[in-house]
């Protein structure tokens, strides 16, 4: 059963939250459970076993965990990309059988198509929805403009740097609207400086426009710093071992949230957590 745990801070600092409690759920997991079958095993080892969480609308929760203990796994059953081998998975209140229209994939690599120009690249989920030319470039250039890519539109992949590649991949992410997105380590690849303004931009899309987003990350600094709540993983078979609300100010900034003391506490608390869930195991 996983531990949940609440962090206060004075009332009077808090930026208010788009995810109101009595928001609907929007993700849950029930007694979940994934195992993958490996040549010369009678038995398929368990990736995850017994994970139970759930996240409201409009809230932002990252996973952190130690490597290979199934947060991947987690986010490819959310989107429809695995089945589960037990329990079950649901969407906005439906089982996940195949894969979400609502639910955006944004990962570590770009995945740019080199071919297409920026512009096109954003346009991408667009046309595989059939929307009109027309509507596909104005809701590409509105996005490149948010993203802070103007004048990039018809430049190619290999003209720009990771950084602005990796804006123009959130930028294809967030065209198609998606209720829901999942992020797989979207910053891990960058530099320092970099990762942070990324971080910025992101968070201030997810804020005004209430989207829900489940998050992976092994920067225990930019977990606090995006999100409302955190759930902890143990060792594979991973399953959640800890739950932590965030109850901090500026959700919708995180560098103003880094300047926060709680900050280092809150870091050193994980850090516990991991070596606790690095030597858990699931019986």
């Amino acid at each position: 059963m996983a531990v949940k745990e609440m962090y206060a801070i004075a009332p009077q600092w808090k930026t208010p939250s788009p995810c109101d409690a009595q928001a609907p759920t929007e993700i849950e997991f029930r007694n979940v459970g994934k195992a993958f079958a490996a040549k010369g095993q009678s038995q398929a080892p368990f990736a995850i076993r017994g994970v139970n969480f759930q996240i409201r609308r409009g809230e932002v929760v990252s996973i952190i965990g130690p490597s290979g203990c199934g947060k991947s796994t987690i986010l490819n059953m959310g989107s429809g990309l695995y089945r589960p081998s037990e329990g079950e998975v649901l969407v906005g209140g439906e089982r996940v059988v195949g894969p979400v229209p609502k639910v955006a994939f944004m990962l570590q690599k770009d995945l740019l198509m080199p071919w297409r120009s920026i512009r096109r690249n954003v346009e991408l989920g667009l046309e595989i929805q059939g929307r009109a030319a027309s509507d596909r470039k104005v809701i590409a250039q509105d996005l490149l403009n948010r993203c802070h890519l103007q004048g990039f539109a018809d430049h190619y992949p290999f003209q720009l740097s990771g950084g602005m590649r990796q804006r123009a991949a959130l930028a294809r992410t967030l065209a198609i609207d998606p209720q829901v997105l999942f992020l797989d380590e979207p910053f891990s690849a960058l530099d320092a400086q970099t990762k942070m303004i990324l971080q910025q931009d992101l968070a201030r899309m997810l804020f005004e426009e209430k989207k829900t987003a489940l998050f992976i990350t092994h920067d225990l600094v930019e977990a606090i710093a995006l999100s409302d709540r955190l759930l902890v993983m143990s060792a594979r078979p991973g399953t959640i071992i800890e739950e932590i609300e965030i109850d901090l100010p500026h959700r919708d900034n995180p560098l103003e949230r880094r300047k926060l003391p709680e900050i280092g506490p809150l870091a050193g608390r994980l850090m516990d957590l991991l070596h606790v869930g690095a030597d858990h195991e699931l019986h």
